[in-house]
């Protein structure tokens, strides 16, 4: 009884009893999630790097909160307008931490109103009308 009781000053045994890592997560622990997006933002890189990495707010159906969401490939963001409706997934860092030399960024967009950004971007599709 006394070690089921001190398990509880271990942080990371409180954090997964109580939920509290799904509760923080915007995405409330799913893999994926849609939104809308905000605003088109550029990111200065981390020292020792020097760019401007593209990205976008998006606001998340779900749930309603806004997270920054980073677009891959060379001419990714002419193919987004504010208010369109993207998919987001995690970066793929360790402990769902921002990736790279992107502070604070934790998603990046692969669909663009049901449309793989990546067909996008490589010419084998069109952006659809909505």
């Amino acid at each position: 009884m006394k070690k089921k009781r001190q398990r509880w000053s271990i942080s990371t045994y409180k954090r997964r009893e109580l939920g509290l890592n799904k509760k923080s997560n915007p995405l409330g622990g799913a893999p994926q999630g849609r939104g809308i997006v905000l605003e088109k933002t550029g990111i200065e890189a981390k020292q020792p790097n020097s760019a401007v990495r593209k990205c976008v707010r998006v606001q998340l159906i779900k749930n309603g909160k806004t997270v920054t969401a980073f677009l891959p490939r060379d001419g990714a963001m002419n193919f987004i307008d504010e208010h369109d409706e993207v998919h987001i997934e995690g970066m793929g860092a360790t402990q769902g931490g921002a990736m790279g030399d992107i502070p604070g960024v934790r998603y990046k967009v692969f669909k663009v109103n049901g449309t793989s950004l990546k067909q996008l971007v490589t010419g084998k599709k069109e952006k659809p009308r909505r």
